[in-house]
């Protein structure tokens, strides 16, 4: 089924094992629109720590590289194992792997080796998914897998590491660990309890459930990624007045017509569309607001209203460094990140007038400009959290 339409949706999650600085499991993905496809690459290291990041890292990025080129899966999986060979004591190899390349058409590869299976699911539902053996002749005792299928629009595929089928192993409740058979009927719960839940949300659901199992303190790197097909989620972020005051009347009516989620940047700006509109404008001023950051406003129509500036570069460095772990309290930049990362296709309208308050000189003189924070948001969006984005001027 094509999914030219549709939008495909990566999310990952992972702890490190207890005691270590970095994980030892690796997850790449890369989103080539060119070409109209997704890859995503799900790798452990063997052990854990450093090390095991090392190997990781290269077999992740030699096997994404490769599959980019549409290099062959056989020679693919040769070029891994030739270059990471097998452990002398544990006769086991040095680093798995499990690669996903989504086609936009809704063509759908798998490479694994090593890895717990690639979980289908359909609603709440698993597939079956049927596998081929991929002999690789100075590697026959090492099996690398290999399934190619049309995906529908709503699947998920889940992949994750032994530290999440391995989860509780030795203990009474799981002797034998919590066991791939578990991790695909608690996904099905998820999806089942909550039927529109995220990429992100998923996987950070399954690496949850793991450490919990655990006891809280992770014996082994821990880590799932999603790969989800859906309808896109539409974002709209407007910041600045037109550069023309006879143009507040279209950037007014671009605001209420957009089919998705409205976010307005900026006191000036909010103000216009309201006037336009002839709404009103209401500062939430709670107790827990972050004195640093202004607070958030409401508008009939508006899903959030924030300050312009300040709150643009604030959530820049927080999509930068963002890991898929936050413990920041909840506030208006906050707020704009997530709304940020919950949306797939997102468009910026910027405004170019001169904001007369920017001309304050207690203003920082390192704070960027409007249209330069906005490329700066549009760059990150598109190279760290794979989402489609879009820009025009007013």
């Amino acid at each position: 089924m094509p999914l030219n339409d549709h939008f495909i949706e990566v999310g990952h999650y992972q702890y490190r094992k207890n005691g270590q600085a970095v994980p030892g499991d690796v997850f790449l993905s890369h989103r080539l629109p060119e070409q109209a496809r997704v890859i995503a690459v799900l790798s452990d290291g063997l052990g854990s720590g450093v090390k095991a990041n090392v190997l990781a890292s290269l077999t992740a990025t030699m096997a994404a590289k490769y599959i980019e080129n549409y290099t062959d899966i056989k020679r693919t999986a040769e070029v891994i194992m030739d270059t990471l060979p097998v452990c002398s004591v544990r006769r086991i190899s040095y680093s798995t792997f499990t690669i996903v390349d989504v086609e936009y058409s809704g063509r759908v590869r798998i490479v694994e080796h090593g890895n717990p299976t690639c979980q289908l699911l359909r609603g709440c539902r698993s597939i079956d998914v049927s596998r081929q053996v991929i002999t690789v002749e100075k590697w026959q005792d090492r099996e690398v897998l290999y399934a190619e299928f049309d995906a529908c629009v709503g699947d998920r595929l889940a992949i994750f590491t032994d530290g999440v089928a391995q989860a509780a192993v030795g203990s009474r409740a799981w002797p034998l660990g919590w066991g791939e058979e578990n991790v695909q009927r608690f996904l099905g719960d998820c999806i089942r309890g909550q039927e529109h839940i995220s990429a992100n949300q998923l996987a950070r659901a399954v690496v949850d459930q793991a450490r919990e199992l655990d006891d809280h303190v992770a014996r082994d790197d821990i880590s799932a990624a999603v790969i989800y097909i859906r309808q896109p989620r539409r974002l709209l972020l407007v910041t600045g007045p037109p550069f023309a005051r006879e143009r507040d009347s279209e950037l007014a009516q671009l605001v209420r017509s957009f089919p998705g989620r409205k976010v307005i940047c900026g006191g000036t700006t909010a103000n216009i569309i309201a006037r336009e509109l002839d709404r009103k404008v209401v500062v939430c001023l709670d107790d827990d607001n972050d004195p640093e950051i202004p607070p958030v406003a409401t508008m009939q129509g508006v899903d959030l209203i924030t300050e312009g500036t300040l709150t643009l570069s604030r959530v820049a460095d927080m999509l930068e460094r963002h890991d898929g772990t936050d413990n920041t309290p909840r506030h208006a930049a906050t707020m704009l990140r997530d709304e940020l990362l919950d949306s797939d296709q997102i468009e910026f309208v910027v405004g170019t007038r001169i904001n007369e308050a920017h001309q304050d000189p207690n203003i920082p003189l390192e704070l960027e400009t409007r249209r330069n924070l906005v490329a700066r948001i549009q760059r990150v969006l598109e190279s760290k959290h794979l989402k489609e984005t879009q820009r025009r001027y007013l």
